[in-house]
């Protein structure tokens, strides 16, 4: 097999990561405006918040993952419903994946500081596989409870409990308990079940529901960003206008989405003897990679990495991206040790190889990086009826 095939073109300059905009228009800061407004009522106040979100009695929040902004603005025929609404971009968090940036739009925290640092992290005496949460391919649920791994709650406030309706598959998982703490799960089969959810919460009085869908994100992993994405993104504007039928008088519809996407294909880099000399273990995934160094060898890998790499990636040593601001603040000990010493960050169509991961290879489009395509993503909501 080769394992690259169509190796990546370089852009004529370096660009500047997205950085995540901690501080102002970012996933992060999403659902303490909406707690505020739903329990406290406290209008919103930001620019970059929606306007019509102030004017509802009632919030619904539909994440719509994989969907960034640059994918979707590029498809307005695909999409008209979605682009009728008001709002724009806001970034999602680093890694841009869905690990990391639904706990931070649960939480209301930072990556640093909930420490749900991305897809794969080293935990467990292994590397954690945090969506399915397994190390070593068996399940880790005991060996790494969800509950101690993160220890946050989600939607924090007054101690209300918020009501989550996402696919009833993920009810019971790792991840949910992790990123899901205190909210009450309601389960969809299909995603026509997803908007009756929504209409018995809506209906029962409840200020702020989330729901979530993943068809966006699953169909671009598997087919890419062409016809299969389109005739998905179609699918996913019609469950958008089946939500807005379902809202009472005065509710609001509110949509974002985790990270966005590049399409990669079968292009990949292989980490040679250069560099993987001075590695004991790979984490993250193929647009985010993690090399964990033995000690006293981080310079010295990164000056390897950037020789080799820096034509097609960001590559940075932790406490490089700790001072840049990627993570939100510098983690504590604990989450510090799942990270690795040095990441690269692809900027071009391209992924890095892990042969501990090779269930990877089978994704045509990925995110995890710092480009604009998969740090973008909607903030966009609908006048209340």
């Amino acid at each position: 097999m080769s394992t690259q095939p169509a190796p990546a073109v370089a852009p004529a300059r370096t660009p500047e990561p997205v950085l995540p905009a901690f501080s102002g228009p970012c996933l992060v800061n999403v659902m303490p405006v909406l707690l505020a407004h739903t329990r406290g009522g406290v209008p919103p106040a930001a620019e970059w918040v929606p306007a019509p979100i102030a004017r509802g009695r009632q919030v619904v929040l539909l994440v719509l993952d994989g969907l960034g902004w640059e994918q979707l603005t590029a498809r307005p025929q695909m999409a008209p419903v979605l682009c009728s609404a008001v709002g724009g971009p806001i970034t999602s968090v680093a890694p841009s994946t869905t690990a990391a940036a639904l706990t931070s739009l649960s939480t209301g925290l930072p990556p640093a500081v909930h420490g749900m640092v991305g897809y794969r992290v080293a935990a467990g005496g292994g590397v954690l596989n945090v969506l399915a949460w397994r190390v070593g391919g068996r399940d880790a649920r005991r060996s790494v409870r969800p509950y101690d791994f993160q220890r946050f709650p989600a939607f924090p406030g007054d101690g209300s409990t918020t009501h989550v309706v996402s696919r009833a598959d993920y009810s019971a998982t790792g991840f949910s308990a992790a990123h899901l703490a205190g909210a009450e799960l309601h389960g969809w089969v299909t995603p026509s079940g997803l908007a009756v959810e929504v209409r018995r919460l809506l209906a029962a009085g409840e200020p702020l529901v989330y729901a979530y869908y993943d068809g966006v994100d699953r169909v671009a992993h598997a087919r890419g960003l062409g016809e299969h994405y389109d005739a998905e993104l179609r699918a996913a504007d019609r469950l958008v206008a089946d939500m807005l039928d379902v809202l009472p008088p005065g509710a609001v519809l509110a949509v974002t989405a985790d990270h966005g996407q590049v399409e990669v294909g079968a292009t990949v880099e292989v980490l040679g003897s250069d560099v993987m000399d001075g590695v004991d273990l790979l984490s993250g995934e193929g647009r985010f990679r993690w090399l964990h160094v033995r000690p006293g060898a981080s310079e010295d890998v990164a000056a390897a990495a950037t020789a080799a790499f820096g034509h097609v990636a960001w590559v940075r040593t932790f406490e490089e991206i700790v001072e840049e601001g990627w993570l939100g603040g510098e983690p504590v000990p604990e989450v510090r040790a799942r990270l690795g010493d040095v990441v690269l960050a692809p900027y071009t169509p391209t992924a890095f190889f892990d042969p501990a991961d090779t269930g990877e290879q089978r994704l045509v489009s990925r995110h995890g990086s710092l480009t604009e395509a998969e740090m973008l993503v909607p903030f966009v909501a609908f006048e209340p009826r």
